[in-house]
């Protein structure tokens, strides 16, 4: 994990520590062989986003405190699936990426022309 890259080719920054997210909850996109979901892309979560991750089967909003999950509301920042960000985007229902934050391993998946359609737009 160390000197992971991102979708940029730079260095992987954090994606979000409150709440602290990534797969092996080091607050990065990191992943792994043990990672199946491939939690890659570092997401401002919406309130579409979350509804339509509710309805894909994945509730990302209810609190699990025996894991440690909060439970996430809009403009939290964590690290999503990529299929599952694929699929939002093909249903109109992409959250804004970090592109900084969101590793290089999505890359595999979706485009950089796709993700920096949705880069977060800082201020």
């Amino acid at each position: 994990m160390a000197g992971a890259k991102n979708v940029l080719g730079t260095e992987l920054e954090t994606c979000s520590m409150d709440p602290v997210t990534g797969f092996y909850r080091d607050g990065c996109c990191n992943t792994g062989a043990s990672d199946a979901g491939l939690h890659l892309v570092c997401c401002h979560v919406t309130e579409e986003f979350l509804a339509f991750s509710v309805a894909a089967g994945n509730d990302l909003v209810t609190p699990i405190p025996e894991y440690q999950f909060p439970g996430l509301k809009p403009g939290d920042r964590w690290c999503v699936c990529v299929q599952r960000w694929q699929q939002a985007l093909r249903a109109g229902a992409a959250c804004p990426v970090v592109l900084e934050a969101t590793h290089i391993s999505s890359l595999e998946f979706v485009s950089l022309e796709e993700l920096q359609e949705h880069a977060v737009q800082e201020d």
